[in-house]
Formats: structure tokens, C-alpha cells, sequence
């Protein structure tokens, strides 16, 4: 995740259009609005059969909040008092759109069977429907969270077909908030729900495949492999006859079958209950398909997934990434893999027991992970900044000395990952990313992008970058302050996301210099002990801006600011500014 503070110039306002009168008044005053917004999921993975077997629903769950510009210069987030919020489906880049699924998959067949809820022809476990199947077709309500402040979409089944019948992971979905007093459109943001079906089963399932035959060392009778016309079914059909004569199961007489009746899946536990029934005396599913396919060897004795392996020759083989590339985004444009977050496949199976620190909540050290609980937090390579940053002889650091190529230690099997000292691109205790919060109660994932799919994805022209290009006009995580505040109508401060000072301020380029003088530490934390500049300094976008005399600097996108490229670095904290802040200087995170 590409997290940075920079040195910058003034930019142009990027609300979008649509304003508001409910301030009241004689003379109503005009308060622009931002709707901010994510999917929970960087990449959501749903069955393309539902007859024989299911690992999930089609379930996509976007989160939303609506800001507006407040009079007292700090912006409100507004409630279910002041606005409505509704859903609608968008072309994605001069394709098709992604508005109905009931014709896409035949999940509704089986619903009932699997899920065991009678649904309606294109309605979700949530009860929200795509805005062409719902009973009034068109945009589609939002409900409001009181507790979080956020509007939700919650069980969407969408499916990566478009409405031309053509095969798209990313499809767009735009969110409106409109005034409840006067009913007109206040502000829109269009907005990636990931989904995909890319997953190859039948590339060792199929009949006749590494997994699909009886090896003539094996004793016993042999397999009645299937021999459906459709290779996924097929294939799903011979892991039902597979798991029948390895476990004396009789799921194949049984199908539809839902994996997780019998193996917990905390992703599929909606109401939060834990396991029940059959699923008390059972591995999860995640340690059951894991640990499986970890030990699972060819015709030849050698492993099907070697250890050593890249994704595309494991993780891709099951998850989907050959065409849709779950892992996609800032990560992916770093080069970094699965492995260097989740270990390999018997960590995340929870194959060994969790070092100190290694869970959560800390309630589950020296157990195995939990399976969707457990997992990689950006503050385990994002340690902390020049100044204050994990120090373990076992972290694998990358060339720039302040973020890991690792999320946990070398050697350890478990792949318990690291507890940052500095908190400063730490999620809230005791949560994960798509769970947390930051800058004005805003989701993290609001600023930076889903999970996998964070901004930017290097491909420029994906339906994923909308979004932040809508929200500040140009790619990458939300760095202009101008997006949720009135250009220069924040005091010069340090009170930014993970201590970012004002961005989009001319004021701080010619203030600035009195924060140094108050606190040296403050401005090497980000911009090096030199003040040489480092990643944490880079700029997000090309910029321009005049010091005294007409003289111009310009900075490249991605450039570490160095204070050498305005003025002779300052040699020490005795170096006074011209003039002094707007208000006491802070240090907080």
C-alpha cells in the first residue's frame, strides 16, 4: 500500500457537482457535498454452478458515507435525517453495464437447498436486489447503520457478466445521495464491486486429471468419475465422489451441497454465531481445502503446489487471478504475492500454531490462525516511519529500509504476522482493514481502496481507479484535503491522515518552516534524518507552485520531496521561519 506524506501546491476543488439548501436561513448557504465509498471485498468469489456443491453466494457488500462541506469549516457526515442514499448500475469504460443477474447464474434454483431461504428471482441474502431485477426496477435503496454512519448495500448478487453477456470482474456502481428535503441529487460516486468466477477446478479435477483418476497403486475398487458435458460441473461432481470415497460420505447423492454445513466458514456466518451443529467437530473449511491441497501430490510423487512455486502456479490455481488478478492493486504494482502477506498454503491452513502477536486480538496466540480472523494487517510492513519502525533481525526489509517484502519473520512457518511499535499505518486495535477507521470516522478502505484492489491499480485504465480519479482527479490513495475541506479552510497542522500535513495548501509550502523549528522530528519522520526525502515524501501527483520572485518547482509523480529542492536545508532545529503558525503544532497520528 503506497502510504506517503508529500510537500505540495494548491489544487483545484474536486467536488463533485450538487449542492445542498438545508442549512436554513434567510439567504440559504450552498454546501457542497462528497460521497465517499467502497467495497468491503477487493475481490468477492462466487460458484458459476450452484447444482452440485457451493463455497459462497453471490454476495457483494459496498459501504458508503456522505460528507458535506460544514459551515463551521469542518465537514458533517450526514445522516439518514438529511439524505437518502440509492444504488444504480453504470457502464464500465465504454462497456456494458452490470444491472441484473437473474438470467447470469442459477443460484436461485438452489437457494433454498443450500442456503435454506426462499429468495425471490434476483433478490440477495440481504435482501437487495440488482436495480434491474427488483420488484420496482431502477436505483435501489441504501439502508443507514446508525452505529457506523454508513449507508449499506449488503448481500448484492452480482456477477461478473454484463448486461452484453460478456465476462467483466469489475463491474461499476454508482452511488447517489440525494437531499430528503428536496429530493434532488446531491453528489455520485462510481464504485468497483469486484466479482468473479475465474476458478479451475477442472485443471486437476476433471476426469481423467491428476485428482480424477485411480492410480494402480491405490486398493479397492475404482471411481465412477463423472462425465458431464459441462467441464466445472464435472469436475465439482468428481470432488464430491473423491471426498465420498476418501471421507465414507455420501455427498454426491446429496447434491446440492453447501461446504460449509459441515466445515465453518466465518465469511458465511452472517449473524456472527460461531460454529454450530456439525461444524463443532470439524476443521474449517479453510484448514480442510489448505492443508489438503498442501499435501497433495502427482502421478510422479512430486507436490501439485510447489512450496516454491509463484501465485499463478498456487493461489491462482483455486482463488481467482489467471483473468480477474484478485491481487491487483498497490501491492501487486510493488511486486509482492500472496505468500509475502498470508505464508504458504499449510500457514494459512492453519497448520502451526501462531507466535505472540500473531493473532488478532492476542486472545489466540500459540493457537492455529483463524480463518478469515487471523489475517495480514497493513501495519505488519508498514511499521512505522524513519524515525520510529519495527526492529527485528528476522524482518525482510525492502530497499527502501522503511517497509517489509514480508508481512511476518523468515522462517516461521506459521506466518504470524508482525505488531507494529508505530501505530502511525496501524488499523484500530483488534481489527482488520475493511473493519477499521481513521480521518474523520472516514473507512479506511474509503481513502485507500478495497483490500487487493488498493489504489492505485497500475493498470490505469480499470473501472477501479474511478473512483479516487472522481474523488481528487488523479489516481491513488486520497491524499487532497480539498476532497472533504474548502480550499484553505483548514489551519496549518499536522492533523491529516497518519499525520499528514495540509495537501493542496500554498500556505503550508510558505509556513511550513515554523513546524521545523518547533519539531525537528516531526518533518524527519517522513522526509529523512537529511531531510533528504524518502518514500513516506513522495508526491502522489505532478505538481507545480511559485515561491518568491516568480520562481517555479515542479515535482515529478512518485518524486521524494527534498527540502534542498526550494531551499538550503535547514541545519538544525534553531532555524526560525518567517512566520509563525496558524495554531500550536500536533503530533498525533
Amino acid at each position: 500500500m503506497k502510504l506517503g506524506i508529500a510537500l505540495t501546491c494548491a489544487l483545484l476543488p474536486v467536488w463533485m457537482s450538487g449542492c445542498d439548501s438545508d442549512s436554513g436561513g434567510s439567504t440559504p448557504k450552498k454546501l457542497k457535498v462528497q460521497v465517499v465509498a467502497s467495497s468491503e471485498l477487493g475481490m468477492q468469489w462466487i460458484d458459476s454452478d450452484y447444482s452440485v456443491f457451493a463455497f459462497a453466494p453471490p454476495y457483494g457488500v459496498v459501504r458508503a458515507r456522505v460528507v458535506r462541506q460544514g459551515s463551521a469549516k469542518l465537514p458533517e457526515v450526514l445522516d439518514d435525517s438529511k439524505v437518502f442514499v440509492r444504488y444504480s448500475a453504470v457502464s464500465v469504460l465504454g462497456g456494458a453495464a452490470n444491472s441484473t443477474s437473474k438470467a447470469k447464474t442459477n443460484f436461485w434454483e438452489f437457494a433454498d437447498e443450500l442456503f435454506g431461504v426462499s429468495l425471490e428471482p434476483g433478490e440477495g441474502l440481504g435482501g437487495d436486489y440488482m436495480p434491474a431485477d427488483a420488484p420496482k426496477p431502477g436505483p435501489q435503496p441504501m439502508k443507514f447503520d446508525a452505529t457506523s454512519g454508513e449507508w449499506i448495500a449488503r448481500g448484492l448478487p452480482i456477477t461478473p457478466i454484463d448486461d452484453a453477456g460478456q465476462t467483466n470482474e469489475y463491474p461499476l456502481l454508482r452511488i447517489t445521495a440525494y437531499s430528503k428535503k428536496t429530493k434532488k441529487e446531491l453528489a455520485h460516486l462510481d464504485v468497483t464491486v469486484p466479482v468473479a468466477f475465474d476458478t479451475d477446478c477442472a485443471t486437476c479435477h476433471a476426469t481423467g486429471g491428476v485428482a480424477a483418476r485411480d492410480p494402480a497403486s491405490v486398493p479397492g475398487p475404482s471411481i465412477a468419475w463423472s462425465h458431464s458435458a459441462d467441464i466445472q460441473v464435472q469436475a465439482k461432481e468428481n470432488i464430491l465422489l473423491l471426498h465420498d470415497a476418501r471421507n465414507d460420505t455420501q455427498l454426491y447423492a446429496s447434491k446440492p451441497v453447501l461446504c460449509a454445513d459441515c466445515h465453518y466458514v466465518a465469511a458465511l456466518d452472517y449473524l456472527g454465531e460461531g460454529p454450530t451443529g456439525e461444524q463443532c467437530y470439524r476443521a474449517t473449511l479453510s484448514q480442510v481445502v489448505h492443508q489438503t491441497h498442501a499435501y497433495a501430490k502427482d502421478e510422479f510423487g512430486e507436490p501439485v503446489f510447489p512450496t516454491d512455486a509463484n501465485m499463478d502456479g498456487t493461489c491462482y490455481m483455486c482463488h481467482p487471478g489467471h483473468e480477474a488478478r484478485s491481487l491487483r492493486g498497490a501491492m501487486h504494482a510493488a511486486r509482492r504475492e500472496c505468500v509475502d502477506c498470508h505464508g504458504a498454503l499449510l500457514s494459512v491452513g492453519g497448520a502451526f500454531r501462531l507466535l505472540p502477536g500473531g493473532s488478532l486480538d492476542g486472545k489466540w496466540d500459540g493457537m492455529p490462525r483463524r480463518p478469515w480472523v487471523d489475517l495480514p494487517r497493513c501495519q505488519s510492513c508498514h511499521t512505522g516511519d524513519v524515525l520510529s519502525k519495527l526492529v527485528d533481525l528476522d524482518a525482510l526489509w525492502n530497499e527502501d529500509g522503511l517497509r517489509l517484502k514480508q508481512a511476518y519473520r523468515m522462517r516461521d512457518d506459521s506466518a504470524s504476522t508482525f505488531v507494529a511499535p508505530n501505530p502511525r499505518f496501524a488499523e484500530n486495535d483488534s481489527k482488520l482493514f475493511h473493519d477499521s477507521v481513521g480521518h474523520g470516522g472516514l473507512a479506511c478502505a474509503q481513502c485507500h481502496g478495497s483490500p487487493h484492489g488498493e489504489w492505485p491499480n497500475p493498470i490505469l485504465r480499470t473501472s477501479d481507479n474511478v473512483a479516487a480519479w472522481e474523488l481528487q482527479k488523479h489516481g491513488g490513495v486520497l491524499i487532497e484535503c480539498a476532497t472533504c475541506h474548502p480550499n484553505d479552510s483548514l489551519p496549518l497542522n499536522v492533523d491529516g491522515p497518519h499525520g499528514l500535513h495540509n495537501v493542496g495548501d500554498l500556505r503550508f509550502v510558505l509556513d511550513h518552516g515554523a513546524f521545523y523549528a518547533a519539531d525537528h522530528q516531526l518533518c524527519m519522520a517522513c522526509h529523512g534524518p537529511e531531510l533528504e526525502g524518502t518514500v513516506l515524501s513522495r508526491a502522489h501527483t505532478e505538481r507545480s507552485f511559485v515561491l518568491g520572485e516568480g520562481r517555479v518547482v515542479h515535482l515529478a509523480k512518485g518524486q521524494p520531496v527534498d527540502c534542498g529542492l526550494c531551499h538550503v536545508r535547514p541545519p538544525d532545529a534553531t532555524w526560525t521561519p518567517k512566520r509563525e503558525p496558524k495554531q500550536p503544532v500536533k503530533t498525533g497520528p
